[in-house]
């Protein structure tokens, strides 16, 4: 199993189960879009998406919370882009890339239990958290099955 999640020789094969390849497809667009939408939203979807109140806070302090989705939108591009490099010509690492996104995903929900911030509302991306952790691990234990044994 480690030598499918760290394979010594990385190739454009990918053994595991379809499903799992094309789920990674659909989560390399999403993140690419939240990318942008955290980059180039004018308040870098902090209100208009995530339900903080910017207005509730000063000038400066809603501008440094916007400033901080902008640099989250570029950590997001930059995943998203290796996302697309894997499926492009290293697709070997798609379980890899399934255990990055289970990490960070589980991540997120810890971060939210010990660092909880005031929002509005709920905002799709905490909603998404519950739905991409089991995904996630189940898409990763799809990748490294292998077609012949279905």
């Amino acid at each position: 199993m480690l030598e499918r999640i760290f394979p010594k020789q990385v190739s454009n094969t990918y053994q595991g189960i379809s499903i799992a390849k094309w789920v990674f497809v659909v989560m390399t667009m999403l993140t690419i879009g939240r990318s942008f939408a955290h980059i180039f939203l004018l308040d870098g979807g902090a209100q208009s998406i995530a339900t903080i109140p910017l207005d509730a806070f000063s000038p400066d302090a809603s501008a440094v919370i916007i400033g901080m989705f902008a640099h989250w939108g570029l950590t997001q591009l930059m995943f998203g882009l290796l996302y697309v490099i894997v499926l492009w010509r290293y697709q070997s690492l798609i379980p890899l890339m399934w255990l990055f996104i289970l990490a960070e995903y589980s991540g997120r929900l810890l971060l939210t239990l010990y660092k909880p911030f005031e929002t509005t509302g709920q905002a799709p991306g905490g909603i998404g958290n519950y739905i991409v952790v089991p995904l996630a691990l189940l898409m990763l234990a799809l990748s490294l099955m292998s077609k012949k044994n279905v």
